[in-house]
């Protein structure tokens, strides 16, 4: 695992609909580890090797995260946002924020006070951004309708391998899924092998409908990420047992190509890796759910990684989760050929 750069992709601001930095270092980083390294119009990077072989095989992780979008700025020259993804807007006030502008980041600072803090339906559109400026006019010197806004926060390590940071959700994913295409070069894969960083997943899924549409994989596995059940997560009842640490995870749903998992499951056994299980009752909600409407229709399967307090800008993961994703990936890789059958009888 390249620790030092999936780092400098969690540090890299990448708020749905303005990711090209972070795409920009993949693009860069896969140069030398692909026979082909593309990027699209809307920024999609996509790596790949055996590019001439008629079986392919996708990987998609979405390279954006949710965030902020200034709409207005007030006489006063505090800024007003709208929600980009599901954040949670109560995590907002009193901390420290960086606003994305064509000249550079604009550090800025979320108004708080005691009602703020008591209002039980805070949305949004109740933030202000104080960046310091004198007014309306001075703060339009700095910042424009549009900018995006992160939090100004950091990636630390912590015990047991654990790793905390924002927006783990989904750059680990984009990270895994380039580094199990360099694996699978080296461990010898033969079939047209895809890795894609998508956009707007947290908006519009837009980069993964033209990803898919262009590449028209014959086997598509969106790499994600999963809320647990360990620590203020999700309920077992309602998706299952998910903890951080106890290896990648695979979902069952009624549009999960149940093969494909059983592929996945035989991989962990073969690399003696202990994996988890979800369900979900419907959509995923992840890029596997536009992929494989694409075309005539594509197979797909979800393997995610589990997170802690998911879309806050402390989420929590396991490095070696993500390594055992990578790992299991590029065995997955390996193990797909041109003849494989996946109709279920």
């Amino acid at each position: 695992m390249n620790k030092e750069f999936l780092f400098d992709l969690l540090s890299t601001a990448s708020v749905s609909g303005n990711e090209v930095a972070v795409e920009k270092k993949l693009y860069d980083y896969m140069q030398d580890k692909a026979d082909q390294v593309s990027v699209d119009e809307l920024g999609n990077v996509t790596a790949c090797i055996n590019p001439a072989s008629p079986f392919k095989v996708l990987l998609a992780g979405h390279a954006d995260e949710i965030g902020l979008m200034i709409t207005s700025v007030g006489s006063d020259g505090y800024l007003m946002v709208k929600a980009l993804g599901g954040i949670y807007p109560t995590t907002y006030p009193g901390h420290k924020v960086r606003i994305h502008t064509k000249n550079g980041v604009v550090y800025g600072a979320v108004a708080n006070s005691r009602d703020l803090a008591k209002k039980t339906d805070l949305k949004a559109s109740d933030l202000r951004i104080d960046i310091g400026a004198k007014d309306k006019e001075d703060a339009l010197k700095y910042v424009e309708l549009g900018d995006t806004v992160t939090f100004d926060t950091d990636v630390r390590e912590l015990l047991n391998g654990c790793i905390t940071g924002r927006a783990l959700d989904d750059r680990i994913g984009a990270y895994i899924a380039m580094e199990a295409l360099s694996k699978a070069k080296e461990k010898g894969a033969s079939v047209g092998c895809y890795s894609a960083a998508t956009t707007c997943e947290e908006t519009c899924d837009n980069g993964a409908y033209f990803t898919a549409s262009r590449i028209r994989p014959n086997i598509c596995l969106a790499v994600d990420v999963t809320y647990t059940s360990d620590n203020c997560g999700v309920s077992e009842a309602e998706s299952g047992s998910v903890c951080v640490g106890k290896g990648p995870v695979l979902c069952n749903a009624p549009s999960i190509h149940k093969k494909l998992n059983n592929i996945l499951r035989d991989c962990a056994k073969k690399l003696h890796m202990d994996i988890q299980t979800e369900a979900a009752g419907a959509r995923t909600y992840t890029d596997g759910d536009t992929m494989h409407k694409t075309g005539i229709g594509v197979p797909f399967a979800l393997i995610s990684i589990p997170l802690r307090y998911m879309h806050t800008p402390a989420e929590v993961g396991s490095l070696q989760d993500i390594q055992n994703c990578i790992d299991l990936l590029s065995e997955f890789f390996v193990c797909c050929t041109e003849n494989m059958n996946l109709k279920p009888f």
